[in-house]
């Protein structure tokens, strides 16, 4: 019997173990087949996340950031063990024990699922097992997947010490709302850095991975409140937290950003411009879209924060003025639904979500509430509710009239309800009296013309300040970069500057008279503004008056494929077409590239190359773009001698003759000082042109001072008629207004007097030579080169090859109309009257010039 008894448990003893034995085989043979083609694991080490890249002003600032998934990295040493211990707690408290698998949580995991048939699946991954699915596996749920991540935990537990798992975990892990890893994390839901969070925080935290959008801290407050007191609860039994800290933690209620307990971190940036927004085009492209949305780069941005306020001030009361001058009420054409008008939190919801721009300062969105017999209540987002309302008062709305269902125009506005209805969302802003008080709110629109506006450092090429429209929020489109526009009589100074270097002085005389031209597309027939002809006119005039005859014969006596290299060598255009029209800026460029082409005419002739960037930094605050190439021979010296500044070797490229940019520079002097850009005056030299072109279409003003170079263009986006406008009356008091702080600021000097030259005073209405003592209006020094002896005379006459009529009736510069004739300034300064209808022969014969 015993015997027997024996064999029986010698046979089932035999049985376990071949069973056991063939188990394991089982196992080994499924982990061995698994573990075949696993991807290494062995790149975490050098793990390098997707991170936040961030813009900062001169001043050191976080001024924009951009990211696709918004982490910020925290090495395992910066991250307080409170953070860690709540995450440990919440997702796997033995993971300082086991070695990359937890055998007891899968056995029991796996229980529960045969017991709920199903129904019940618990996960039992550990931190290590997470990090492995988040780095090198899917997040299928396939038992497949599981074994893998196994075998994967087991082989980093091997390879990396358990805090740089921690590590790779805390700043990979999804928390919700676009928020990867714990320190934007912390930043996103309390607007607070790692350090600073409470343990009801930090276990708040915790309580995401889970399923973030399963435990939003609004739409399922009560959700993760329960979850995040769980938490608390097993950082109590772990032992990382007291009974005292428990209790007042429990009772502590959910607080959040999103709940409006805390300002979010974004309100503390300004609003997104067109500044920052050029960076990441331009930086994107030069560094790739995946580098500079994830590489963490630090970006320290060229822009002056107080110049670019200014800048979009400027310009908006430029576009909002020709706008409000026109007198059409067009508002938002957005309007809220009557059932959401019914109290105030309905329709202060229902306005928050309206898509309207906010970045314009002093203006509000606000909401029709109520149409009177003369005002309309409003209700304007941000502002509380007062007793008596809001209003908008007939007063204000009698500027504007409103385009009908057909198409025409109604009769002026007399009462608000004449413009607004019920529902309308519009724009307003607070009116003041003199003595600061609140007067009225008033309604305001985004005008339907458009512009832009930039400034940069004549020097260095950076760009202090680009307003690319109105509203970044109401378009994105850059007109500084990326509209191309014709810059009409912006563009001259290109002809001239190639004239000057062919042998035309300051004082050359040039024939103002008409021109025919017979192209492909018939006859060309320019005309100048005035309508008018002016004879023999000195070169200088031509540049101060604008004269579009005399530009198109300059261009034709030199050629257009010298005025062509020389756009393309200020980099105008890339390929400039080599027609007559062009001489007049009839293709299109940039203001980007206008800009930067006069930055040259100030510097003196060198390219300068303009940039938004001083320098990029990668993650690991190595300098990877330096915009500033120029050398400093002895910045390194702890002191330099009294009154000596540091000297810098530059090895800029000449783009034009020094005494040739002076001679131009000096002429648009004479733009601001005697000509079409007269409205412009700042207490420093400024220098500059206007541009008008044809019907108005687009406008323009570029100008500079020793330092700073500046413009403006004004036009519809699709481009039509301004009608009267002109660049010196509307992208002139844009410059003005801007300039004026700038030079306050920055300052300025006497335009640079290059050696090599000498000075002539010239009488500026004939070209003649005038004695050194001469004085008077029509007196100019003119800066010429050394051995140039400018020739004067009938014989230094350039037509560019167009006849001229002997008998053509001809308006000269400097007259003013009177009933019996003209009077004209002349050679010696003395006013003469000319009978009406002098002609070419009157003129020449008759010894005024």
């Amino acid at each position: 019997m015993l015997r027997f008894v024996g064999s029986v448990f010698g046979a089932i003893f035999t049985a376990i173990t071949l069973g056991l034995l063939a188990l394991a085989l089982t196992i080994g043979a499924v982990f061995w087949m698994y573990s075949r083609d696993l991807p290494s694991h062995e790149s975490l080490a050098q793990y390098t996340p997707p991170t936040i890249s961030r813009i900062y002003s001169g001043e050191g600032r976080i001024i924009d950031e951009f990211a696709q998934e918004r982490r910020i990295f925290a090495p395992i040493e910066e991250i307080p063990d409170l953070v860690k211990n709540a995450f440990i707690s919440a997702e796997d408290k033995n993971f300082y024990t086991h070695h990359g698998y937890d055998a007891r949580g899968i056995a029991v995991a796996a229980f529960e699922a045969v017991r709920s048939r199903g129904k019940t699946v618990r996960g039992a991954s550990t931190i290590t097992q997470q990090v492995m699915k988040n780095f090198l596996l899917s997040g299928d749920r396939t038992g497949e997947r599981k074994i893998k991540e196994i075998i994967l935990a087991t082989r980093i537990e091997e390879t990396l010490p358990k805090d740089k798992i921690l590590e790779l975990y805390l700043n990979e892990i999804f928390l919700g709302q676009n928020s990867y890893g714990v320190a934007a994390a912390a930043q996103t839901y309390f607007n607070k850095t790692l350090s600073q969070l409470t343990p009801a925080e930090a276990a708040t935290l915790a309580s995401m991975p889970q399923a973030p959008s399963q435990y939003h801290p609004v739409r399922a407050k009560e959700r993760l409140t329960q979850r995040r007191n769980y938490v608390l609860r097993e950082m109590f039994e772990n032992g990382y937290i007291d009974e005292a800290t428990l209790t007042s933690s429990l009772n502590e209620p959910l607080r959040s950003v999103q709940n409006g307990d805390y300002p979010a971190f974004r309100e503390a940036l300004p609003p997104r411009d067109y500044f920052t927004d050029e960076i990441r085009r331009q930086l994107s492209s030069e560094f790739g879209e995946q580098e500079f949305f994830g590489g963490g780069l630090t970006i320290r941005a060229t822009i002056d924060r107080e110049l670019q306020e200014e800048a979009a001030a400027a310009l908006r009361v430029g576009l909002e003025k020709y706008d409000r001058n026109l007198g059409i009420w067009r508002g938002t054409r957005q309007t809220l639904p009557a059932d959401k008008l019914g109290s105030e939190a309905d329709w202060r919801a229902a306005l928050a979500a309206a898509r309207v721009p906010r970045d314009v300062p002093g203006w509000h969105p606000a909401v029709v509430l109520e149409v009177g017999d003369s005002a309309a209540r409003i209700g304007i987002e941000g502002v509380e509710e007062d007793e008596d309302g809001h209003y908008i008062p007939a007063e204000d709305v009698t500027w504007a009239r409103k385009r009908q269902a057909d198409g025409k125009l109604g009769p002026k506005a007399r009462r608000a309800g004449d413009l607004l209805a019920v529902g309308d969302v519009v724009l307003v802003r607070e009116v003041t009296g003199e003595d600061g008080s609140f007067r009225r709110w008033s309604l305001r629109q985004v005008p339907e013309v458009q512009g832009a506006f930039m400034a940069m450092d004549v020097n260095s090429g950076r760009v202090l300040a680009m307003q690319g429209g109105f509203s970044y929020q109401y378009s994105v489109f850059n007109r500084a970069t990326q509209a191309t526009r014709q810059p009409g009589s912006s563009f001259k100074p290109f002809v001239y500057a190639a004239a000057l270097d062919s042998g035309f002085t300051p004082a050359t005389i040039v024939i103002d008279a008409p021109i025919e031209v017979q192209t492909a597309q018939g006859l060309w027939t320019p005309k100048n503004a005035s309508g008018k002809y002016y004879g023999p006119t000195p070169l200088r005039t031509g540049v101060e008056q604008s004269r579009n005859l005399m530009t198109v014969r300059i261009a034709q006596e030199i050629g257009m494929d010298t005025v062509a290299s020389y756009a393309e060598r200020f980099g105008v255009y890339d390929r400039m077409g080599q027609f007559l029209a062009n001489a007049l800026g009839a293709e299109e460029t940039t203001l980007f590239k206008m800009v930067a082409a006069y930055a040259m005419f100030a510097n003196g002739g060198e390219r300068v190359q303009p940039t938004l960037v001083d320098r990029v930094q990668d993650r690991f605050g190595r300098t990877i773009y330096r915009h500033d190439q120029r050398i400093c021979d002895d910045c390194a010296q702890p002191l330099l001698p009294e009154g000596r500044a540091p000297h810098i070797t530059s090895k800029r490229e000449r783009v034009m003759d020094a005494i040739t940019a002076y001679q131009l520079t000096s002429m648009m002097e004479g733009v601001i000082k005697r000509g079409t850009g007269r409205g412009i005056n700042l207490p420093v030299p400024v220098a500059g042109k206007t541009g008008t072109t044809n019907d108005a279409k687009d406008v323009w003003f570029i100008g500079y001072t020793s330092n700073i170079v500046a413009g403006c263009y004004i036009g519809y986006d699709q481009p039509r008629s301004m009608g009267s406008a002109s660049g010196g009356g509307f992208c002139g008091p844009v410059f003005q207004s801007f300039m004026t702080k700038a030079v306050k600021k920055y300052g300025g000097s006497e335009f640079r007097v290059p050696p090599g030259g000498y000075f002539m005073k010239i009488d500026r209405f004939t070209g003649a030579r005038l004695p050194d003592d001469a004085t008077g209006d029509n007196v100019v020094a003119e800066y010429f080169r050394q051995g140039e002896d400018p020739v004067f005379g009938m014989g230094a006459w350039v037509d560019g090859g167009f006849a001229m009529g002997s008998n053509l009736p001809l308006f000269a510069y400097g007259e003013e109309e009177t009933e019996q004739g003209a009077t004209v300034t002349t050679a010696t300064g003395e006013r003469k009257v000319i009978p009406k209808k002098a002609d070419f022969g009157t003129l020449s014969s008759g010894g005024l010039y």
